[in-house]
């Protein structure tokens, strides 16, 4: 594009709760983009923060008006969505995050992925990093591919996904879709990537698009954030039964084996055999990675890493039949 005239404006939408230790990065890097100034706003969506996050970007909307808060009272991310997209200004949304930092490149990339695709939702993949010794250790669990799935977003080829990390919009289409489904405190994203795709519409990723994911410090930080994620899949299939992928049952039939196979073992002999079996070839897989990326990452962080593999596979999967209790079981008996 050869002026800043020929760029689309874009609306970015941050919803943010507590985000005081990263929210100045995470907004200046969206205010330092290498994009016309002129034809962007940050709408940062606060869930009534009281950790200093909403002080922080009031004195940096006074500085640059480009900056605009929006108070999110239900303190949910899908409500705060919402009401950032019903605010924006602009026929394109940039859904951020308050925990990520964008590249300088980000939405560049994304207004030309969109246009080259003409897909209706465009967006990249996410380097993690990890702040203190536990904190890497988990960035390089996350990085790995036996860590956290085989989606097409993790890889290194463009083409067509299922979804992709946060996403780049045309907002009508969006507004027509109904936005972001409120009944979800997590996964919300992979839900109406489903319901846009359902509707024919089409995802594209790009390796191109880069952003800089913070990830939890703590291994108990950890098994909340992936229990959370494991439990609202759930409440994802019961609403999508199609929307099913082989990889997501991974950590729930490893989960459901190692509960079943613990009270089959007491029988002995060929039980006790097969989940003696099934529970080693497990742990050699996962020592097997944790080499790889310690190798990466550095070998000082591998007992970290097999940990952080540890707690992702359980965590997901045990969340994941918990959520199957809530939303299917509990809810059918109650009908």
């Amino acid at each position: 594009m050869s002026s800043s005239s020929d760029w689309p404006f874009i609306s970015v939408v941050m919803p943010v709760r507590n985000e005081a230790a990263f929210i100045a990065r995470s907004l200046g890097a969206m205010l330092a983009q290498d994009y016309p100034p002129d034809r962007l706003e940050v709408i940062v969506v606060d869930g009534q923060s009281d950790d200093g996050t909403r002080e922080i970007v009031a004195g940096i909307a006074a500085r640059d008006p480009r900056v605009r808060v929006v108070d999110n009272p239900r303190r949910i991310i899908p409500a705060a969505l919402n009401l950032g997209i019903r605010a924006a200004r602009y026929p394109l949304i940039a859904r951020m995050d308050g925990h990520t930092i964008a590249a300088p490149d980000y939405l560049r990339r994304c207004v030309e992925a969109l246009a080259a695709s003409r897909a209706d939702c465009v967006g990249g993949r996410w380097e993690y990093v990890g702040e203190g010794w536990m904190g890497r250790a988990i960035a390089a669990a996350m990085e790995s591919r036996f860590g956290v799935g085989t989606g097409r977003w993790r890889g290194s080829a463009a083409g067509a996904a299922d979804t992709v990390p946060y996403g780049f919009y045309d907002r009508e289409r969006l507004l027509a879709l109904g936005g972001f489904d409120e009944g979800y405190l997590a996964n919300q994203d992979y839900e109406l990537n489903y319901r846009l795709r359902a509707s024919g519409g089409r995802i594209f990723y790009s390796p191109d698009i880069r952003m800089t994911y913070y990830v939890r410090p703590s291994l108990i930080a950890l098994g909340r954030q992936y229990f959370r994620y494991g439990h609202w899949k759930a409440r994802m299939l019961r609403q999508h039964p199609r929307s099913l992928r082989p990889r997501q049952l991974a950590a729930p039939l490893l989960v459901a084996g190692l509960v079943a196979g613990a009270a089959l073992q007491t029988a002995g002999g060929f039980w006790q055999a097969a989940y003696v079996t099934g529970v080693s070839l497990y742990l050699l897989l996962a020592a097997a990675f944790s080499l790889r990326q310690a190798a990466r990452r550095g070998w000082q962080l591998l007992p970290g890493i097999l940990a952080a593999f540890l707690v992702l596979h359980l965590a997901w999967g045990a969340g994941f039949w918990h959520g199957v209790w809530r939303w299917m079981i509990r809810r059918a008996d109650r009908r």
